[in-house]
């Protein structure tokens, strides 16, 4: 997205080529009223007497402002998040360094239970 003013309902994408495309408030997903600078989306292009113009654009990540909100507002208080890393840690310990040591890796199901609970604290963390 290079710009987008809500109030006149439209606004200019960069295609992939580096041109300007031009985009009306009706290409836009229901729901959608605005788009911000540096948002990615797809479209599709006509090609009319005015130049290129976008049609039915689809978001591929939500607004910045929006995603980080909502990570925030949903964020595991930090005793919580103390717990949560005191149990993973048990669990490395208990599950998957004795395996280690012996010179070989966990099977699979312990190392996918393992990583997504290092995944989730991650994400926690990252906010």
């Amino acid at each position: 997205m290079k710009w987008y003013d809500q109030e006149k309902g439209f606004g200019f994408l960069t295609s992939d080529d580096g041109g300007d495309v031009f985009v009306h408030k009706a290409a836009l997903p229901s729901g959608v009223g605005e788009l911000k600078t540096g948002q990615r989306v797809e479209f599709g292009v006509v090609e009319s007497r005015k130049g290129s113009q976008a049609l039915q654009v689809k978001l591929l990540d939500a607004p910045p402002s929006v995603t980080e909100a909502r990570a925030v507002a949903n964020r595991r208080p930090p005793e919580e998040l103390h717990g949560l890393i005191e149990d993973m840690i048990r669990v490395l310990e208990a599950k998957i360094q004795p395996d280690l040591q012996r010179g070989r890796f966990p099977d699979r199901k312990t190392s996918r239970t393992v990583a997504e609970a290092v995944h989730l604290v991650a994400r926690e963390l990252e906010v």
